[in-house]
């Protein structure tokens, strides 16, 4: 198919999710975006975006699993280890002086970062007096994250990443496996509350100490990446403190000014 009808059907199809859906995915990296999207229609069989569309628009219990492939749900828990790492010996002290804790993982997919923050607030001994919001827009994958039910194939590498962290437990302390899966403990989904919510259209809803979202500006365009930034400044308190993805960065943002960098390595900034 031409590239120019291509973009033509493509901006037509997330006009016609946004009108019918209200998911909003116009300021998405249009090449990444473009790329998921011939294989949705590949999946559902479709030769064009144009046939993809008519399907989602009179098929609706459709529209989940296209969701899947638009929203990323590629994570593990305590991915690059450094980070969690510097949050324990830079950024852990600092929360120590707030009697209760709020934090937000932004774009949480399916709870691998939420468990992983959990864990270290637990056994850095803030958990008891802070409370996560973890947030999507996928609902399928917030429901995921919150059964907190992972293939037990994939502990090797939690546990590894956990100890590179400076965990200071066992990993297996916090799950018990059954049956090829390892479901996470009540007692850390107690402090955790799933919400959906988009950084495209939703606006703030709670001031946070603590704001981690990693891996999902790199999907935004320009003008999207400054609406979540806006967001994230707006959110967190005075002093707060906001960690991004290895390759994301305030670099260029309007928003900059409003942080400095506290580990630059590992992409964490503090508020002003």
């Amino acid at each position: 198919m031409a590239t120019k009808d291509l973009d033509i059907e493509l901006k037509l199809l997330l006009d016609a999710i946004y009108l019918k859906y209200h998911y909003d995915f116009r300021g998405y990296a249009m090449a990444s975006l473009k790329r998921r999207m011939t294989l949705a229609a590949d999946h559902f069989g479709c030769r064009t975006l144009s046939q993809l569309q008519d399907r989602i628009l009179h098929e609706p219990p459709l529209f989940p699993e296209l969701l899947n492939y638009l929203t990323v749900q590629v994570s593990e828990m305590f991915r690059d280890p450094t980070y969690f790492r510097s949050l324990r010996e830079s950024v852990i002290p600092l929360l120590r002086t707030y009697p209760s804790l709020k934090v937000w993982v932004a774009g949480c997919s399916t709870g691998e970062e939420v468990y992983s923050l959990a864990i270290l607030l637990r056994e850095e001994g803030l958990l008891e007096r802070t409370l996560i919001y973890a947030t999507d827009i996928n609902t399928q994958a917030l429901q995921k994250a919150e059964a907190g039910v992972y293939a037990v194939d994939r502990i090797a590498a939690f546990t590894q990443n956990h100890s590179q962290s400076g965990g200071h437990a066992s990993l297996s302390d916090y799950y018990t496996a059954a049956y090829g899966n390892v479901v996470f403990d009540r007692a850390l989904k107690k402090h955790i509350v799933f919400s959906d919510h988009s950084l495209a259209t939703d606006s703030v809803f709670a001031e946070v100490q603590l704001l981690s979202c990693r891996n999902v500006l790199i999907y935004f365009n320009r003008e999207l990446q400054e609406r979540a930034l806006g967001l994230f400044k707006d959110s967190l308190c005075r002093r707060g403190f906001l960690g991004l993805g290895a390759r994301e960065s305030l670099r260029f943002s309007q928003h900059a000014p409003a942080f400095s960098s506290l580990v630059w390595e590992d992409r964490i900034f503090q508020k002003g």
